[in-house]
């Protein structure tokens, strides 16, 4: 045994389905590894009374790495006690993650599915650095009464240098900063602290982006990016808005990482979707490249997550294809194309 451990986090809706053709790639390819299977969100509601258990929580804590599928839940709307989506939220606080990184990486046989002209998808490959530790999501004061609400954005200088970081350190070739400076002081420090952290970087260029601008330049040409670093909130929505390159949400992947050892958090970026929760249409892109990343980031496997993302784009361009990229492969069958091609 290699003794490495993931805790695996089926969650709510497409969650456990998506979660199972991960967990089915990651077995073939990293055979060795404990996958340790926990309940969370609505399923742990039901069994435990809370969406995040004590013993879950500390076995996530020890493991080497975290795969979760998706949370939320239309019988739990946000904001609910309990409420399974805070689940995810608690994870991120109690890893220590910091920084989200979500690829968007264009498929040349997908590019006819989505509203861009497919000349402009073409060779669309960059990088979302998101920070996640500060911002509006992770803010100090939350008030609501009947007249008012209030969501406090805070972020330090240390936030924004660590995030600054990782994607100075991951880019090829210009990092493009994003925030909204022209009205928001802690933007106003974001650029004045990436500017800072850029000086460390000669080799790599460095633009400043207002977010309105950054959403516009998405739809006209995004091949011009190479790596987007973004506060919490504008990450959140602009890699959303990125996935139309993709095909579908369904085929992101994503990986919360800390700076201090602490296991990473790896989930794709589409919801629960509890409108196809177990009709086995659900695309597993998402989880399995978020598997890719788990094992590249998570437990230093290279080669397997190389192999991995290999045969998914193998099983894509061999016309394998869920209902959400105009195809009627099952779940299922999609998975069974990506073991297939490993």
């Amino acid at each position: 045994m290699s003794g490495q451990t993931v805790v695996v986090l089926g969650g709510d809706g497409i969650g456990p389905e998506v979660t199972d053709a991960a967990l089915a790639v990651l077995r073939r390819v990293a055979g060795d590894v404990d996958f340790d299977e926990r309940l969370v969100g609505v399923s742990a509601i039901r069994a435990d009374g809370t969406a995040l258990s004590a013993a879950t929580l500390a076995a996530c804590k020890r493991a080497d790495a975290v795969l979760v599928g998706a949370l939320g839940d239309p019988g739990f709307p946000p904001g609910s006690d309990p409420d399974p989506g805070e689940a995810l939220l608690t994870l991120r606080s109690e890893l220590g993650v910091t920084v989200n990184l979500r690829p968007i990486a264009a498929r040349s046989t997908l590019a006819e599915l989505g509203p861009i002209r497919a000349s402009h998808v073409q060779d669309v490959d960059f990088l979302i650095v998101r920070e996640l530790s500060g911002g509006l999501y992770r803010g100090g004061r939350h008030a609501r009464d009947a007249r008012a609400a209030l969501d406090e954005c805070v972020y330090t200088r240390e936030q924004v240098e660590r995030a600054a970081r990782v994607a100075f350190g991951a880019a090829r070739t210009r990092v493009t900063s994003v925030d909204k400076a022209n009205v928001l002081e802690t933007s106003r420090l974001w650029r004045e602290v990436v500017t800072e952290v850029a000086r460390e970087f000669p080799e790599i260029e460095l633009e400043h982006m207002l977010v309105d601008n950054a959403a516009m330049q998405l739809l006209l040409d995004a091949r011009r990016f190479d790596v987007l670093l973004t506060e919490n909130l504008f990450g959140d929505v602009l890699s959303d808005e990125a996935s139309i390159y993709c095909g579908s949400i369904g085929m992101l992947p994503s990986a919360s990482l800390g700076t201090d050892g602490s296991p990473g958090l790896f989930e794709p970026a589409h919801g629960s979707a509890p409108d196809i929760a177990g009709l086995g249409v659900a695309n597993p892109v998402g989880a399995i490249l978020s598997g890719a990343m788990l094992l590249r980031h998570g437990l230093d496997r290279t080669a397997a997550a190389d192999a991995v993302e290999r045969a998914v784009a193998a099983a894509i361009d061999a016309g394998t294809r869920t209902r959400d990229l105009q195809g009627t492969a099952t779940t299922g069958e999609f998975t069974a194309a990506v073991l297939e091609a490993l």
